[in-house]
């Protein structure tokens, strides 16, 4: 059966990994596709593999968004290409080392990467849309955006950064149309890992989730209508109390006078 037709999903990190299992799972859905990735090769055979079996169309880009000239023309077709109706801010690159073994060139090519380029091709893609009446973005986060503590500090602040601009995008775009979700996985059986410094093998198997089941479970809870979305987490109660929590903070953050209890003796 022939799906219905959804617009154009673009994709970035799509040529391997969770970005690949994305594309795959969008194609399925009906979407025609623009991959972004640095690899040419595995982005041509991935464009290749998707049209023959879903007979949707898939353009590939390849550029290098931590360069400000590839950014540039990723923007471009964001803000050209009025069939695009899905943004995946999948591409981004992790650490693992602590700060006195980490390499401070390396972090900020992560800043650029995880932050600079998702946080351009956002607005890109979102004055589009709200001229086209409604769209979705879904952002790539991950557990470390609560829990920074697990990870290289650097990476963990690029992904709270992911989690705090979507939050914002909801508040702004939600009555323009727009979905806005945050996805934030935990460890993911891709390349991820050896390029952040530990390989995936030296992980337990117990944390370990397959890209397959990962992406899956995020299309499953942007289906349900969730915005921040944690493939591992059993009880969503849990992270409700979490937004809860923060929610009563809010109205108790800025006031004219100091709390008392910071009064001196």
């Amino acid at each position: 059966m022939t799906q219905e037709y959804k617009g154009t999903a673009l994709v970035t990190g799509a040529s391997s990994g969770i970005g690949a299992v994305y594309a795959h799972r969008l194609a399925k859905q009906g979407y025609d596709l623009i991959i972004v990735a640095r690899n040419g090769e595995r982005l041509k055979a991935l464009a290749t593999g998707l049209t023959e079996e879903t007979g949707r169309t898939v353009e590939t880009v390849v550029a290098d968004l931590g360069n400000t000239a590839d950014l540039a023309r990723v923007e471009g077709v964001l803000k050209q290409d009025r069939s695009i109706t899905l943004l995946v801010n999948n591409a981004g690159v992790g650490g693992t080392a602590p700060l006195l073994a980490a390499d401070v060139d390396k972090m900020q090519k992560m800043i650029d990467l995880n932050v600079t380029a998702l946080m351009r091709l956002t607005y890109a893609a979102v004055p589009g849309f709200v001229a086209r009446g409604g769209g979705t973005i879904i952002n790539i986060a991950s557990i470390v955006a609560i829990a920074p503590e697990r990870l290289n500090g650097v990476y963990g602040a690029t992904k709270a950064f992911v989690l705090a601009f979507s939050q914002s995008l909801k508040h702004e775009l939600t009555e323009k149309n727009i979905r806005i979700q945050a996805v934030l996985p935990g460890a993911t059986a891709t390349e991820f890992w050896g390029i952040a410094g530990t390989p995936i093998e030296h992980l337990p198997n117990e944390i370990v989730m397959s890209a397959d089941d990962m992406v899956d479970a995020s299309l499953a809870g942007l289906e349900q209508g969730e915005f921040a979305t944690i493939p591992a987490l059993e009880d969503a109660g849990l992270l409700s109390a979490y937004e809860q929590a923060r929610q009563a903070l809010m109205p108790n953050l800025s006031r004219s006078t100091p709390a008392k209890r910071y009064e001196l003796a």
